[in-house]
């Protein structure tokens, strides 16, 4: 299945944009995905180490706010987007410098905690932030060109689908190096990986930073395609939701969370279509199903359907 997750990703990227150019609503929907399926890919190289952000929702606000700040003097999408991503990179190293000394719950609640603080700085910073009534994003310009809204969300909407397949490709380099590898050791038997001489810290502090470039990523392409942040982005049901999708897509490969991402945003908009009171209920009650019947995820049930057929 590794070896077909390659074409399976370039299918996925022509399907999503053949459904975008069918259902021209769907750009919208499929680029917020992608960015928040960037993010995911970050906690799933974590969940290889056994370990789980609730806070990472910190980043994904970290580069949303960069944009916003920065785009009335930047103005051009792509310089927006890496220097956002070299912020979030860079506030994820100093706080990987902390979190990365500790293991499981204290793992977690860390970053949670932090994320927290992060959001009551938003809130209440107002003559900065403008607290909970945000900042509006102006329409970014893309390569010095000035678009109108429909070609700058079909622009915007190309640069997601690369990012996702460039971070797709390199993720999937990384877990196939001895760094990567090395994170499944974290996992089930640390001691022994330090006695061997590989620092464990250092290994967790490098899928954490790449975790935080993934996620500011995800965080300037949400910024520039609504064009409104709010503090709202590093509430802790902003990094739940990321830990929704990881596990929703699975972790057993780098198209799931892409695949838990895309299968979330378009749960949740039906829902809200069908049942506006209880779209939550629906999308609990998913992935209690994935939980209870595909551990794997849904990547997890593809990849035994593909099994199968192999096998027949």
């Amino acid at each position: 299945m590794r070896r077909a997750e390659p074409l399976l990703a370039l299918a996925a990227a022509a399907a999503m944009v053949v459904a975008a150019l069918a259902a021209p609503w769907l750009k919208f929907v499929l680029t917020i995905a992608l960015a928040k399926g960037m993010a995911a890919l970050g906690i799933m190289l974590l969940l290889r180490a056994g370990q789980v952000s609730f806070g990472h929702a910190l980043y994904v606000s970290f580069g949303a706010y960069t944009v916003a700040f920065l785009a009335p003097t930047l103005r051009d999408s792509l310089l927006l987007l890496p220097v956002a991503a070299a912020m979030a990179t860079a506030l994820g190293l100093v706080v990987g410098l902390f979190v990365s000394r500790y293991r499981q719950i204290f793992f977690g609640m860390l970053n949670l905690a932090l994320s927290m603080v992060f959001f009551s700085l938003l809130e209440k910073l107002y003559h900065i932030t403008h607290g909970t009534d945000g900042i509006r994003v102006a329409l970014p310009t893309m390569l010095g060109q000035a678009l109108e809204r429909t070609s700058f969300e079909w622009a915007i909407f190309g640069v997601a689908l690369a990012l996702a397949l460039l971070f797709g490709w390199f993720a999937r380099a990384y877990l196939d190096a001895p760094m990567g590898q090395a994170l499944a050791g974290i996992k089930t038997r640390e001691t022994r990986l330090e006695f061997m001489g590989v620092p464990a810290r250092h290994v967790l502090l490098s899928a954490y930073v790449l975790s935080a470039l993934m996620a500011g990523c995800g965080g300037a392409i949400i910024a520039m395609t609504t064009r409104h942040v709010t503090p709202l982005l590093a509430y802790w049901t902003a990094s739940g939701e990321l830990v929704f999708i990881a596990i929703l897509g699975g972790a057993g490969g780098v198209i799931g969370p892409f695949l838990g991402a895309v299968t979330y945003e378009l749960v949740r908009v039906y829902a809200a279509a069908i049942l506006a009171e209880a779209w939550q209920a629906i999308l609990g009650t998913v992935l209690l199903l994935v939980i209870l019947f595909a551990p794997g995820g849904l990547w997890g049930m593809l990849a035994a359907l593909f099994r199968r057929r192999r096998a027949a």
